[in-house]
């Protein structure tokens, strides 16, 4: 081969080199777009990260008032229940001691059950208006 040849093939070979350069470059470039791309999402996923963090936060504070004012609630509720127990108490005592006022519930618990006007008057010695107005007060 003469010197022509040779330096059809260094051209050619330059030739290649340079689209190998080129093509290279232009890989380089397409992926620093994708890196960049991937790393944009990587900041949005991470401010995600960060509010659902916040929130999470704030639901756990939340959950730890509702619990605190719930056990509150419930501690109330248990000194109401012992109050009206010992009202209870207080009002069956005072039925029991007092003749009339046992009268009166045996009057209710009958109507409870049921009972009518002259059950009343004839099973509880009531008067009739008496009777009536139980049995108004107490039917359900």
């Amino acid at each position: 081969m003469g010197y022509f040849g040779m330096e059809m093939m260094g051209d050619q070979f330059l030739i290649a080199a340079l689209v190998y350069v080129i093509a290279c470059l232009g890989l380089v470039l397409y992926l620093q777009k994708q890196s960049n791309k991937l790393r944009a999402k990587v900041d949005a996923l991470t401010v995600l990260m960060k509010e659902s963090d916040r929130q999470r936060d704030a639901f756990k504070r939340e959950l730890n008032e509702l619990r605190s004012g719930t056990i509150g609630v419930g501690r109330r509720v248990i000194e109401l229940e012992k109050k009206l127990a010992k009202q209870d108490a207080k009002l069956d005592e005072a039925n029991q001691q007092d003749p009339q006022a046992r009268l009166y519930s045996r009057a209710m618990k009958m109507v409870s059950l049921g009972a009518g006007v002259e059950e009343l008057v004839q099973e509880c010695e009531l008067p009739k208006a008496e009777a009536e107005l139980i049995l108004r007060l107490h039917r359900k």
